[in-house]
């Protein structure tokens, strides 16, 4: 039986951090914990869900394991073995601006695609640099398993200052997809092993291996996906702004009926149809802020209130499962596969060498295995990916360099954008919005 262990979360204000909780304790047998460290430079935001977190351990039977919530990284770091990183650099009202900034000038107005999403990943890698750094500095033996988007930036970046750091970097939006998919056409999920490649959001699946049928069913979830719409399942259910993702889903599908592709492939693809569906003054944002923000504030004051019955209203799928699947597979040499965001090195036989790609990957005790593709990759899909593979690096570049032509280079060669003037326009509003976060830019 393994130690128990000390887990942090960083961004522990995070709406997303009860699912986790959840998940821990769903599987408190291959994850023992003596203690939860909630981590957030917003401390009313931590102590909000520190008496969420608090209300489930008691609700659980867990009142033996030690919570606290901190601002102090010597505090919320030392000795401890998972660190769970989930940090939103400037929150949901810089989100905000991303995104309406972005539709101002016509173009996609996204949370980790198009220029939105360059804007969240300059703020990012500082965020997430300074957490690795403390990591190093308080608990250098501790995994860190990394939800903090946009990953394929914020990875890179961190690659290039923590060459050796213990990190994984994932994404849960491929296991959402194969859940929307299974539920809606009648598959089991759990007997699927899926081949996917991609850039973390910009990807597609090559083969779907059902065990349980002994064959490859992604032709014929092709042809559903092109005869049939799909409603969305599990915590977006009801969510019109994710089932319209995957109405676009079908659509992509038809177009380029060889590969099932990722949701946010769209931003890319068809940037004009998401522009005109948008609204403008209420972005995906605001949607959060008046859904799950709120709804963490209602449970957080039914608690203070002394309210005991039907308080904790939350769903949050597989995202927490995943991430804590990853730390059993680690603590306890499991090997279990996912789809995780690594250095290429060859795992796309014809895509360059230092691209930060999302493939399958074995994870056990020693880290991550990244399983290389039978098959060079067709151009249509190598072009795209390059093209974004460049633009992401330049970006990276910026940051460490502070250099404003290589982030209007980057600006620039993102897919979502027409032409240099617009680059050079939005990139100057969102210099001016983000001077409490970017580095100084010459």
């Amino acid at each position: 039986m393994n130690k128990k262990q000390i887990i942090t979360i960083a961004g522990g204000g995070s709406t997303y951090t009860p699912g986790i909780i959840q998940a821990v304790l769903n599987n408190s047998d291959r994850l023992p914990i003596s203690e939860i460290r909630l981590y957030d430079i917003d401390a009313k935001r931590n102590e909000d869900m520190a008496l969420i977190i608090d209300f489930m351990l008691k609700k659980e039977g867990y009142s033996d394991v030690v919570l606290s919530s901190t601002e102090n990284p010597e505090e919320a770091f030392t000795g401890c073995n998972f660190v769970f990183s989930q940090i939103r650099v400037g929150g949901m009202k810089m989100r905000e601006k991303d995104e309406k900034i972005a539709l101002k000038h016509g173009l996609v107005g996204q949370e980790t695609c198009g220029l939105g999403g360059f804007a969240y990943g300059m703020r990012s890698m500082g965020g997430l640099l300074e957490v690795v750094g403390y990591v190093q500095e308080y608990a250098p033996e501790a995994w860190i398993l990394n939800y903090t988007n946009p990953e394929s930036i914020v990875s890179e970046a961190v690659r290039r200052q923590f060459p050796g750091i213990k990190m994984i970097n994932a994404c849960d939006m491929t296991i959402s997809i194969e859940e929307t998919i299974a539920d809606n056409y009648g598959y089991d999920r759990k007997e699927w092993v899926s081949t996917y490649y991609g850039l973390n959001h910009f990807g597609w699946y090559t083969e779907i291996y059902d065990k349980s049928l002994g064959r490859d069913v992604m032709p014929e979830i092709i042809e559903k996906l092109t005869s049939q719409t799909m409603k969305v399942s599990d915590f977006n259910e009801g969510d019109k702004s994710w089932q319209d993702a995957f109405n676009m889903m079908s659509v992509m599908t038809k177009d380029f009926p060889t590969h099932i592709p990722n949701n946010y492939l769209e931003y890319y693809l068809y940037p004009d149809m998401v522009v005109e569906e948008a609204d403008k003054n209420y972005t995906r944002a605001n949607m959060v802020m008046d859904g799950r923000e709120k709804n963490t504030k209602e449970m957080a004051e039914k608690i203070r209130s002394g309210v005991k019955e039907d308080v904790l209203n939350f769903n949050f799928g597989e995202h927490g499962q995943y991430i804590v699947d990853m730390a059993t597979s680690i603590l306890n040499d499991e090997h279990r596969r996912f789809m995780l965001i690594v250095p290429n090195r060859g795992a796309i036989p014809n895509l360059r060498e230092d691209a930060v790609v999302e493939v399958p990957a074995y994870v056990g005790a020693t880290g991550v295995e990244p399983i290389s593709l039978r098959q060079p990759i067709p151009d249509f899909h190598k072009g795209l990916m390059e093209a974004q593979v460049a633009a992401e690096k330049l970006l990276v570049d910026a940051y460490f360099e502070g250099s404003y032509q290589k982030a209007l280079q980057a600006f620039t060669l993102n897919q979502s954008v027409p032409s240099a003037r617009v680059a050079e326009i939005v990139l100057d509003e969102m210099i001016e919005a983000n001077k409490e976060y970017w580095p100084e830019l010459s």
